[in-house]
């Protein structure tokens, strides 16, 4: 059901994709599948497209362009990563 609700929000080209834990339901091959998936949307180099992506998924959010923490309400970090130096 994951994948389908992905495919749904996907399939209007939209400008902004919010993903809420986009891979929390998912076995790892499938989530790794996601994240390729929001990863070259993210960096199409055709389309004007912001990926916002909330997780607790240390290992999805070290493979995005920047990182944001929060804690208790506060950002304690705003990092770009070295994902986010790609060519």
């Amino acid at each position: 059901m994951q994948r389908v609700a992905i495919a749904r929000a996907l399939v209007m080209n939209p400008p902004l994709i919010l993903a809420d834990e986009p891979t929390g339901n998912l076995d790892s091959a499938s989530g790794a599948t996601i994240l390729d998936l929001l990863g070259s949307i993210a960096h199409e180099d055709d389309a004007d497209r912001l990926v916002v992506m909330v997780t607790h998924n240390e290992d999805a959010a070290r493979n995005t362009d920047r990182v944001v923490t929060l804690r208790d309400g506060r950002v304690t970090a705003d990092e770009a990563t070295q994902a986010g130096s790609r060519p």
